[in-house]
């Protein structure tokens, strides 16, 4: 399994929000280059990298930001947030990101999502954010009734290859992760999985490991020295 740190911004800043909740954000003060930098010195092979303001409105709002990352990280990046139309796929494509992230066009916009998947293959990825069993859009503001066990099948079925799936209820929470939905969803789809939301500890990370999930994305626990991620990186590589 792999450790992705993550790196969420809002203004060009680090920050994260708790529950999803825009009004609830802390700034972290170090600036994103330096955070990809201290990933890659730590042994993070893959980067997680969100434009929360993007989610919000649609655009590649952190866009310069972002390829500032991939081009000083040296490490594989995947990004999300607000990415809704072919042309910021193939902007961040063509700027080195590794692995393009769809949300909310790829809820909303199943010829969009399809055409990506055909075009880019393996490039592209899937968010899955889960608010009360369904699935949350625009920045986890919104949901458009749709249950996330739905829109996994859906998944399924395009032969999406990676899909990011988020517990809402448990991001930024410090109270650990979902370990119970990342083991059904593991063991029901063949996409690789990666688990986002709340995780908080190695004890999480060595769980989620068990399961023989892709990834574990991280963010806050490693801002705030819950977790050192070097020794999550240790973790996951012990056979």
């Amino acid at each position: 399994m792999l450790i992705l740190p993550a790196i969420d911004l809002s203004g060009g800043e680090v920050v994260r929000l708790l529950h999803g909740d825009y009004n609830q954000k802390t700034i972290f003060k170090i600036k994103p280059t330096e955070a990809a930098r201290s990933f890659r010195e730590a042994g993070a092979k893959v980067m997680h990298v969100v434009d929360l303001d993007g989610a919000k409105s649609g655009k590649a709002e952190n866009a310069d930001v972002i390829e500032e990352i991939v081009r000083e990280s040296g490490l594989f990046v995947e990004v999300g947030g607000g990415i809704r139309n072919p042309e910021t796929v193939k902007r961040y494509l063509d700027a080195g990101v590794g692995r393009v992230i769809l949300g909310t066009a790829a809820l909303r916009d199943p010829e969009f999502l399809e055409d990506m998947v055909h075009t880019y293959g393996e490039k592209i990825a899937v968010g899955v954010d889960i608010k009360n069993g369904m699935v949350a859009v625009s920045g986890w503001l919104e949901d458009d009734g749709v249950r996330y066990e739905d829109f996994l099948d859906r998944l399924e079925k395009l032969g999406v290859k990676n899909v990011i799936v988020t517990d809402i209820s448990k991001d930024g929470a410090m109270q650990g992760t979902n370990r119970t939905l990342y083991e059904e969803i593991s063991a029901k789809y063949s996409f690789d999985v990666t688990a986002s939301g709340g995780v908080s500890t190695l004890d999480d990370v060595r769980a989620l490991a068990k399961m023989n999930i892709y990834g574990a994305i991280v963010g806050r626990a490693i801002y705030n020295g819950s977790i050192d991620l070097s020794e999550a990186v240790k973790v996951t590589e012990v056979k």
